[in-house]
């Protein structure tokens, strides 16, 4: 793992602070026109492309398996799971239910207005969701659970996982396994941007769906993006980060913060781990466990570390609302008195027990997260993402309402918009 030091001085050198140290992860290539071409591939020869494009990026030139996985396959890789696995998916499949079902709204709520109008706001789910499970670097069977579980609960009809198939043509056992334990409708063993565009394309095998969701490589990315004014997404999910915001935290801690940088580091070079605080000793620990515990860990070395020496516990706040990490971990009594005025983070971790690690898998927390900053502006999967919400009007009288509504009208030039809401006035709105 490179480690690197950045010194914060004050907190309006918070931006300039971050984006110095995003600078230090990888910058991501431009794979614009190559998944241009992958997306007008399937969209004029369904099946066929994508078949040809999986022999093409997966499974080295073998001929792939049949695309969608058949139910008593599914069942056969969760009988075959590990019983430990089984257990923590299951465990992880409960917890991200019961804390995805307690973040739904109402389905229906009613709204008098003043004027006399009632308005009616119900949400509905999409009728069909898939969730994308990478499988390149590893196995994800926790990404089909969270993204499934959370479908599931929002009341989608069918809910089906796309993850691309290795070498042999064949999809991981695992994630099988935790498509059947989470009852998913439909799996197919298609990967890359391919999957994005069958997804939400169509074509002879996969019928297209309403939303997108999950994370995946630049590729899949570029894909989703490419293809949001026809499918609804998620969003953009980037390489992963995690900011350590340490804060008086205990000495005998120091250890275990260090392996929840490392841990974040695994999921590769372009992953982007951040230590921020504002006492030089409690640093100095830390990166001398970093250093210590670094070189036995291999599978997170390539990511890069960044420690931030910062002025004071303001600009340390000040610096990871800028950076606005996907996760955020506060270690140390004061660190975590600071957990209310967290505003920009995908999911907050509160105390050295609580590693990110735990939100990976089964605290209940989604782990299919804003990155690269985006929490700024947006949150982590949650049933919102497969509803939508439809207004329906009641009008009364529309003496009260018409004249302001067509003086605006009149002003944007729509005189026939105006003569509508006024031909509702009086009698005419008792007759018709």
């Amino acid at each position: 793992m490179r480690l690197e030091r950045v010194r914060l001085d004050g907190t309006g050198q918070a931006p300039a602070a971050t984006a110095a140290v995003r600078a230090l992860a990888p910058a991501a290539a431009s794979v614009t026109e190559p998944v241009r071409e992958v997306i007008e591939r399937v969209r004029a020869d369904g099946d066929r492309a994508v078949e040809e494009l999986t022999r093409r990026f997966d499974t080295g030139g073998a001929p792939p398996w049949p695309l969608r996985v058949d139910r008593l396959e599914l069942r056969s890789a969760l009988e075959r799971l590990g019983p430990e696995v089984r257990a923590g998916l299951e465990l992880a499949a409960g917890n991200v239910r019961t804390v995805a079902l307690a973040g739904m709204g109402g389905p229906e709520r009613s709204v008098d207005l003043a004027q006399g109008q009632r308005v009616v706001l119900r949400e509905f789910p999409v009728r069909r969701a898939a969730i994308y499970v990478p499988g390149g670097r590893a196995p994800y069977p926790s990404t089909a659970v969270m993204g499934a579980v959370t479908a599931q609960a929002a009341g989608v009809e069918e809910v089906v996982v796309c993850a691309p198939p290795g070498p042999d043509g064949q999809a991981q056992p695992a994630i099988l396994a935790a498509c059947q334990l989470c009852g998913v409708d439909e799996v197919y063993r298609v990967g890359g941007a391919q999957a994005i565009a069958a997804l939400a394309l169509g074509t002879q095998t996969i019928p297209a769906v309403d939303v997108i969701a999950g994370p995946g490589n630049l590729y899949v990315q570029e894909a989703k993006r490419q293809l949001s004014g026809v499918v609804g997404i998620d969003g953009f999910a980037g390489p992963s980060d995690l900011l350590v915001l340490m804060a008086g935290s205990d000495p005998a801690d120091t250890a275990r913060l260090a392996l929840d940088l490392l841990a974040q580091g695994e999921h590769g070079p372009e992953s982007l781990v951040v230590a921020v605080c504002a006492d030089d000793d409690e640093l100095a620990r830390l990166q001398e466990r970093l250093e210590e515990l670094a070189p036995q860990r291999p599978t997170s070395d390539p990511a890069a570390c960044v420690l931030v020496a910062a002025s004071g516990l303001d600009a340390a706040l000040a610096f990871a609302e800028a950076f606005a990490p996907e996760h955020l971990q506060l270690a140390g009594v004061a660190a975590e008195a600071l957990a209310p005025r967290i505003r920009a983070a995908g999911c907050v971790f509160v105390g050295a027990r609580s590693g990110t690690a735990f939100g990976d898998y089964v605290a209940g927390s989604n782990h299919i997260l804003p990155t690269a900053g985006a929490a700024r502006f947006t949150s982590g999967l949650s049933p919102a993402h497969f509803r939508r919400r439809v207004a329906e009007v009641h009008l009364g009288a529309a003496d009260a309402l018409a004249p302001a509504g067509a003086a605006i009208a009149r002003a944007e030039g729509f005189v026939v918009h105006a003569e509508s809401m006024e031909a509702r006035m009086g009698d005419n709105g008792r007759n018709g």
